[in-house]
């Protein structure tokens, strides 16, 4: 039985591989999690007391922490998603993603090549360290221009994709000079069931249904692709075992809207579920407020995903209309799960600790 230890394994990225992993694989899964306000091991509730599956809260920033995982789980494959996320979050306070991002890639690099150069045989030919980083290193894309490639130059504009350039760079020097045999991932846009509620969809459909502004960046135009994450997970699941080492993959949903469009969609399927109307409100779409842009606000990512589709056969099964339906019934049904959340990052914003 292989073990996978998987970073940020409580996040929305994280749990949807660990539960993919947990049906489609064999694996013992070790979820290393600091369960920061984005991360919640409600996520992964239908799972926590199986036998294959060991939640360890440990920041990635600790590197004698990682020392100790490494030592005491054995693994043979590292997926690294934690990380600082959220652009507006970046552009308000950078110094944290500067230092998940980047100082803890870093430690986790240092421990993973402390503990692969003591390998030997089997062990070694089987080691996987498989980074995943987003689409925004690339930067800002023109409206008539080619999607970006795994060969696109990077030119990251906001914090957070700084900080995740500099992880990419780090795990191909890495790669280059120790041998550590790496993989990168680079995708679009994620969308789906627990994805945190301060993100674009998630927030749509909660303020829709409580009859609160629906706030739109500028004119909305600015697009973006847009990945299910059940169909991300798989791409990682099929990375880390026939990835070519040292190689990037860019993993997409091939499905390119600009935000007002995803914005009035998610209002038309509340409209044709007849989700009912709050008090006062009409139509869902009469809730779309438009608000000061943010600053170096990028205008188009797409990614070229030709790449995986021919090397490994991976293509994603939702189209974005099946999955925006399948993301809408979930959070419809999942009020709950989405108050404690926003209870708990309150709670830790004012220094009171997380619960949730």
């Amino acid at each position: 039985m292989q073990t996978v230890m998987v970073t940020g394994g409580a996040g929305f990225i994280g749990s949807a591989l660990i539960r993919h992993l947990i049906t489609h694989d064999t694996c013992r899964i070790i979820n290393v999690d600091c369960l920061t306000y984005a991360g919640h091991t409600a996520t992964l509730q239908d799972i926590d007391q199986d036998p294959r599956y060991q939640l360890e809260q440990v920041d990635i920033r600790d590197r004698p922490a990682l020392d100790r995982l490494f030592s005491t789980w054995q693994p043979d494959i590292v997926v690294h998603l934690a990380a600082e996320s959220h652009v507006d979050r970046s552009i308000d306070g950078p110094a944290v993603f500067i230092d998940t991002n980047i100082v803890g890639v870093f430690n986790l690099l240092e421990a993973a090549r402390h503990w692969y150069e003591g390998l030997e045989g089997e062990s070694r030919e089987r080691f996987r360290f498989h980074h995943v980083s987003t689409d925004e290193v690339f930067g800002d894309l023109s409206p008539d221009a080619a999607p970006f490639s795994e060969t696109s130059s990077y030119a990251p504009s906001s914090p957070y994709a700084a900080s995740k350039a500099s992880a990419d760079h780090l795990v191909r020097a890495w790669q280059r000079t120790y041998g550590l045999p790496t993989l990168i991932t680079n995708c679009s846009n994620n969308y789906g069931p627990w994805h945190f509620p301060e993100k674009l969809i998630p927030l749509v459909i909660l303020n829709a249904i409580q009859g609160r502004a629906i706030p739109v960046y500028g004119e909305g135009h600015q697009i973006r692709d847009w990945l299910f994450v059940e169909d991300h997970a798989r791409a990682l699941h099929r990375v880390m075992h026939e990835g070519v080492i040292g190689s990037s993959y860019n993993i997409g949903g091939h499905e390119e809207r600009r935000n007002i469009d995803v914005v009035t969609t998610i209002c038309d399927v509340l409209e044709r579920l007849e989700v009912p109307h709050p008090e006062g409100v009409t139509r869902f779409h009469d809730l779309i407020t438009h608000v000061a842009d943010r600053p170096g606000h990028d205008r188009r990512y797409a990614i070229d995903a030709s790449h995986i589709e021919r090397e490994l056969g991976w293509r994603p099964q939702e189209s974005f209309e099946s999955g925006i339906e399948k993301t809408v019934r979930w959070f419809l049904n999942h009020g709950d799960w989405c108050q404690g959340v926003e209870n708990a990052d309150t709670r830790q914003r004012q220094g009171l600790g997380a619960t949730a």
